[in-house]
């Protein structure tokens, strides 16, 4: 039926066999090979919750940044926790489909992930999440009027020049709040330096890789067009429209002109 102000009428027959047309194309998403594409680092972060009246399912999210310096979305799992038996399977499956190379991971410090990324990708350098960090560190804050001279002492470390000096202002920043916040400087003290990673990239790749920002930036996306959708029947469909969503954002990506990331060294060596 058609009709100009209702619409049209699609039978549930109909609309069941148009959408599972494109479940081919999602499952090559999820299990093509790479072909051992070089993976210069990768980004972890899970979107939101998805609940329905009986449990909820978290979306495990890897994104990451090849050997020409273009973002791409390597893969997102839909499991009922972060548990690290269920990021320990993701990783170990974008490991067998090919990816190599990986040169740094960058992830906030939950103990599912951590402990999911010593075991399957044991070598690789790992950043801590800058912005976590810093909010992060508000929970340690014992008074109102330090949090704001306490953020700004925090940037000025993730912001210096190099690695000798971000340290140089750690021992300063746990000087000055030895007494005034005796449990920020004991967590400062342990947790300031797993953001300190970065320090060994070029200057012009630290503000793109300090972070997870490129990670977030798709769980906003997610949030925004599963606005409407926040109840699936199963963890199928729930993977089958995150899945639809970052394949846009990833073609996207893959077909930018502007790179993420540039690696002038390579680019004059390919030249």
């Amino acid at each position: 039926m058609n009709d100009s102000e209702h619409g049209y009428e699609v039978r549930h027959k109909t609309l069941c066999g148009q959408t599972g047309l494109i479940y081919p194309y999602l499952n090559i998403f999820h299990s093509s090979d790479w072909n051992s594409a070089t993976i210069q680092s990768i980004s972890l972060e899970t979107s939101s919750r998805f609940c329905s009246s009986v449990r909820c399912a978290t979306v495990l999210i890897a994104c990451g940044v090849d050997a020409k310096g273009h973002r791409d979305v390597l893969g997102c799992s839909v499991s009922l926790s972060e548990a690290e038996v269920h990021w320990r399977a993701f990783l170990s499956d974008l490991k067998d489909r090919g990816m190599y190379g990986v040169e740094l991971i960058v992830s906030d410090a939950h103990e599912g992930l951590k402990a999911a990324r010593k075991a399957v990708f044991p070598s690789v350098p790992w950043q801590r999440c800058q912005f976590h960090l810093q909010q992060n560190a508000g929970h340690y804050v014992p008074k109102i009027s330090l949090r704001v001279p306490v953020a700004a002492d925090i940037r000025s470390i993730f912001n210096a020049p190099d690695r000798d000096e971000a340290n140089h202002l750690l021992g300063k920043f746990l000087d000055r709040y030895e007494k005034t916040a005796p449990k920020l400087v004991e967590w400062a003290e342990e947790a300031l330096p797993e953001g300190f990673t970065v320090f060994a990239l070029p200057p012009s790749h630290r503000r793109r890789l300090r972070t997870t920002n490129l990670v977030e930036r798709l769980n906003e996306e997610i949030r925004r067009r599963t606005r409407v959708a926040r109840l699936f029947l199963n963890e199928a469909s729930c993977l089958r429209l995150v899945s639809a969503i970052l394949m846009e954002i990833s073609e996207d990506w893959q077909s930018a002109e502007r790179r993420y990331v540039t690696f002038p060294d390579r680019d004059a060596i390919e030249g």
